[in-house]
């Protein structure tokens, strides 16, 4: 596993950072704004955004009218390579599990 996804997995570990990734999905946000839907007061939203960053999973930036306001966004393509992970190890995992099933079914 990559360190690109180590980082990914590590950053959505916590409840709120992951509802947050949930509220990004639906339309890009201020940091405001999610701190005033997930309950959270400013500097922990800001902590929480941090990571989410840090993690490759968000993206900020500014609007043209407002350069003092930031902008979170989900980063485009950022799951990719985590959903190539996932599904390599699904089909690992089921190769494994079929020659288990196959290994009991033919020594009874």
């Amino acid at each position: 596993m990559s360190a690109a996804i180590d980082r990914m997995l590590a950053a959505i570990a916590d409840p709120k950072r992951r509802r947050a990734v949930e509220l990004l999905g639906q339309r890009p946000r201020s940091a405001g704004e999610l701190a005033g839907e997930l309950g959270l007061a400013p500097p922990a939203m800001s902590r929480h955004l941090r990571a989410l960053k840090e993690g490759g999973l968000v993206e900020d930036g500014h609007p043209d009218f407002d350069a003092r306001v930031r902008i979170y966004s989900l980063k485009d393509g950022a799951t990719d390579e985590l959903k190539r992970w996932l599904a390599e190890t699904e089909a690992l995992w089921s190769h494994q599990l079929g020659a288990f099933k196959r290994h009991v079914e033919g020594s009874e």
